[in-house]
């Protein structure tokens, strides 16, 4: 039931937060690094983790768990658009280059 009033009121913001993901991914530099790896990779998922599992669980009450839902689903939205960004890029990319 919140989530439905999140989409409805927050409209703007979801949109926004995808958009501006489709941006940063379709601008950014595509390089195959190491990322995020060990102890950090490892504190990072488990952080991802430990705010999924309260917001599905419903454990922070009040505005702070509307804020939890809204900031959760607006990292979705913004990742997601960070992939669709870096794949139309290669995309585009890849159609554009000369024949080796």
């Amino acid at each position: 039931m919140i989530m439905a009033y999140v989409a409805q009121f927050f409209w703007g913001w979801l949109l926004a937060s995808l958009l501006l993901g489709l941006a940063m991914g379709w601008i950014s530099v595509v390089q195959r690094g190491e990322g995020v790896t060990g102890a950090w990779g490892r504190a990072l998922w488990a952080l991802v983790g430990v705010l999924l599992a309260l917001a599905v669980s419903q454990v922070v009450p009040g505005r702070p768990g509307y804020w939890l839902d809204l900031g959760l689903v607006m990292f979705g939205l913004y990742l997601a658009g960070c992939v669709v960004g870096s794949w139309l890029r290669a995309r585009v990319v890849a159609r554009t280059a000369p024949p080796a």
